[in-house]
Parts: structure tokens; sequence; C-alpha cells
């Protein structure tokens, strides 16, 4: 998803975007990934010692993040929360229980960390129109708010395979307002015998698109191939989020996702301001 918007930009902005996801990609493969959890969280530590301004910068990545933040505004704090994030999910590994957030706001919350951050980095490249407060004003506010509907949608899709990882990002109250209990059978799949899961994806679904709809207000103030790259990026996943409404069963045995062929059309009518 990330290739068939950043290939929008030009090489500059390109260049300066990869390395931020190259490292953001970094720190969630730690918390993915199969170390012992006290091994990742020594990892974590140690790529947010890397950021502070008198680290080794030897790292390549390190080096091209610290070279794209010469270049743009790059808010480099929010690699610190999107740290603070997947800190939390190693957290959760470690619990009995793995419904982890007890309310929407608390998952919000979690959304902010680990996607909402990544959107405010991405500003800091995209830069945005005069008056539209750059990384800390209304633009921040809007990349923030899209990259929480981004992550909702993340968290409809990988139900089954975040539940097999033990792993519980719906809210606690959700799942208690409509009788849904997240368990697998036999075979990896998603058990639903109430219908309740369903009713919750779809009502999961229609509350995310209220904050695509704020988040999107960002593409306005942004030049044309920076606001292409936002749609084109927000328009996958959107595209994929009404999938997943139109049919929440679907996601009870496999990882949804759209066709190249379906990314690529998101992309060119993006490009062409029809995203």
């Amino acid at each position: 998803n990330f290739f068939y918007g950043i290939r929008l930009l030009p090489p500059a902005k390109r260049s300066a975007l990869s390395a931020v996801y190259a490292l953001a990609r970094r720190i969630d493969d730690i918390g993915d990934g199969d170390l012992p959890t006290a091994e990742k969280v020594a990892a974590l530590a140690a790529v947010r010692a890397s950021l502070r301004a008198d680290a080794d910068r030897s790292d390549p990545v390190v080096l091209a993040v610290a070279d794209a933040a010469r270049r743009y505004p790059i808010p480099l704090g929010a690699f610190d929360e999107l740290v603070d994030g997947v800190e939390a999910d190693v957290a959760m590994d470690a619990r009995a229980d793995p419904t982890f957030y007890a309310t929407f706001d608390d998952m919000v919350g979690y959304c902010r960390q680990v996607a909402g951050s990544v959107g405010r980095l991405c500003l800091g490249i995209f830069g945005s129109r005069p008056g539209a407060g750059g990384t800390d004003g209304a633009a921040a506010l809007y990349a923030d708010q899209l990259g929480i509907a981004l992550q909702q949608t993340n968290i409809l899709r990988d139900i089954r395979e975040d539940l097999h990882n033990g792993r519980i990002y719906l809210p606690a109250e959700d799942l208690d307002r409509f009788g849904a209990e997240l368990t697998l059978d036999e075979h990896g799949v998603l058990v639903d015998k109430t219908g309740g899961l369903a009713e919750l994806i779809r009502f999961s679904a229609e509350r995310a698109r209220g904050w695509y709809a704020d988040g999107l207000r960002l593409v306005p103030l942004l030049d044309r191939r920076s606001a292409a790259c936002a749609a084109a990026m927000s328009g996958i996943y959107r595209h994929l989020l009404d999938d997943i409404a139109a049919d929440p069963p679907s996601v009870y045995h496999q990882r949804r996702s759209l066709t190249g062929w379906q990314k690529a059309g998101v992309a060119a009518r993006s490009l062409a301001g029809r995203g």
C-alpha cells in the first residue's frame, strides 16, 4: 500500500519518506517479531536512543532519517510515540488476558501512537499550504486523524491474525455491546455463532468512516503530488474498509486485501485529483 502512494511523490520527498518508512517498519517489526519480551524491550529502547541528537549515526537507516530531517521539518518526536505504541503491543503479549483496551478512546490512544504518529511524520515531508499550521496546526490534526482511520481499518482486517497471536485490539466495551466473543475454531477460523461479531465489524467500519472524513481534510492543504500520495494511501484503505463492511465474515478466515490492479486504479485516480 505504501508503494502505490510514495511513487507519486517527487524524488527528494520519495527518498525522505522511504527513510521514515524504513525506520517505522523496523520499530513495528520488533514488536511483531519472535524475540523474547526482554529482547524486544531492549531493541525498542535502542531505537529510541538512536534518535537522540548525540547518538551514533552509523546505522544507515537512522542516518537517512537524520538527513531527511535536515531537509524537511519532520517531527522526530513522533517516533517516540510509535515506540510507545509498540511497547504497548509487547505489554499485551505478556498478559494472560489479551483484551487490552477497555474503551474505544483507549484504542484510539493506541492508534494515535502507532499510526497518527506516522501521519504526522509524513506531513513533515509533504509540507502544507500557508495558513495550514504545518506540523503543529490543523494539518497535523488531520494527518493524525487520517492515521487513526487507517489503523482502525488494519484492526478490522487483522482480527483473526491478531487473535491467533494472542492480541485483541477491539475495545472490551464494543465486544460486550454486541455480545461478540473472539474465539478460533480448530481450523483457525473466527467463530461468530450469534452474528454479533459481524454487527460489530459493520458498526466499527461506519465509525472509522467518520475518521476518514475528518482526516481527508488534510488533502486540500497539500501540494498536488503530496495530496495524490496521501489520497492514494488513504483511498486504498478506504476501499478495503468498504469491502470488509460489505462482507464481515470474509475476515474470519483470511486477510483481506485489494488486488494490484485495484490499488493502481486508486493511485491513478488520486494523481488525477479524483481519489
